[in-house]
């Protein structure tokens, strides 16, 4: 399973990757906005997304703002989230956040990527796989870091 969510400068990218991830066979939910308000706040959105991940093992989450920063802070406040900021370039940092950091969320800066740029990078994060060893040392530590 696949949440998703974004804020208003997300919105209309949103549209596109659920889309996108559907002609795959990804079974995605929505996590909001469902209407798009140039008023509203990413947290109300990205918290309960990420939230659902953290509740879901084996689960991802996308998530979309202008710079994806914010979104990245609010999804990293669920315990159990690692999520991985991404707006365009080079797309090894998409491999590199699954294969040595293990994150379950990407975080979009729509203002600043393509949406070449965007199914390729989602391809990726699904695509790639953790490689353990070393770096599972490491994400155990972060886990432990959780806790206090």
């Amino acid at each position: 399973m696949i949440y998703i969510a974004s804020d208003h400068a997300g919105f209309e990218l949103k549209k596109k990757i659920i889309d996108q991830l559907k002609k795959t066979g990804q079974e995605v939910e929505d996590c909001g906005p469902f209407a798009f308000d140039p008023a509203d706040d990413y947290p109300d959105f990205v918290y309960p997304c990420a939230l659902k991940v953290s509740q879901n093992p084996g689960s991802m989450g996308v998530v979309l703002g202008m710079s994806g920063n914010g979104e990245a802070i609010v999804a990293n406040k669920v315990k159990g989230i690692r999520a991985a900021l991404y707006y365009g370039g080079h797309e090894e940092i998409v491999k590199l956040s699954r294969q040595h950091n293990n994150a379950n969320v990407l975080s979009i800066g729509a203002k600043f990527i393509t949406p070449e740029q965007v199914e390729r990078a989602i391809d990726l994060f699904i695509e790639t796989g953790f490689e353990d060893g070393r770096h599972g040392r490491r994400i155990d530590k972060i886990s432990k870091l959780e806790n206090h």
